[in-house]
């Protein structure tokens, strides 16, 4: 994809997806959004997209339950994926959302890139770790973006961003701070999809 900017300000829900058969017939380029429940999720779409309210911020952890297409510039998909790692959820429910999410992660033939969101001022998770081993041996390209950066100060987010990168084995260029808070990130995350769309052209 090349030419102008997306313009990730011009977007609309498109629909909730509960199994593949009902994935959107128009096909586009997809950015898909993953990680633990209250991460963050919505609240970076909603910064990315200069939207308050385009994806409901719930104080219930595990609210989402299915995949969430929203359509970008005419252009792309942005997909919200439901949070994983929430207890209180049912696990059959669990089950279901997970055998969701890794059904479309393996084979959706527009999926460009993979945002796994990671709360930047906890150590690794195993699910976050299990998430992008999975990632990695399937192949499919990722960007760690280390979210509420702003609850940190600067010395803090270098000395847990290191030890993040030293835990899943990236370099610095391999991932983004972020707060959706303050918006700080948000050109560098920009930057960064639009290089996995160009790489996937």
């Amino acid at each position: 994809m090349t030419g102008r900017a997306i313009n990730y300000g011009k977007i609309e829900f498109v629909k909730s997806v509960y199994k593949l058969a009902q994935l959107p017939e128009e096909q586009l380029p997809e950015i898909a959004f993953a990680g633990r429940s209250n991460v963050g999720k919505s609240s970076l779409i909603n910064r990315l997209v200069n939207r308050k309210g385009l994806v409901k911020v719930s104080a219930r952890p595990g609210k989402t339950q299915s995949l969430n297409f929203f359509e970008v510039d005419g252009r792309l998909y942005l997909v919200d994926l439901p949070g994983y790692g929430f207890a209180r959820v049912a696990k059959k429910l669990q089950d279901d959302w997970q055998g969701l999410i890794s059904e479309y992660l393996a084979n959706s033939p527009f999926l460009r890139c993979v945002v796994v969101l990671i709360d930047l001022r906890h150590a690794l998770k195993e699910q976050d770790r299990e998430l992008v081993a999975w990632l990695r041996s399937r192949g499919r390209p990722f960007l760690i973006v280390y979210t509420k950066r702003d609850k940190l100060s600067n010395n803090e987010q270098a000395k847990q961003a290191a030890s993040l990168d030293a835990a899943l084995g990236l370099n610095r260029g391999e991932r983004v701070l972020f707060s959706a808070k303050t918006g700080e990130g948000k050109d560098e995350l920009i930057a960064a999809l639009a290089g996995f769309l160009v790489l996937q052209d």
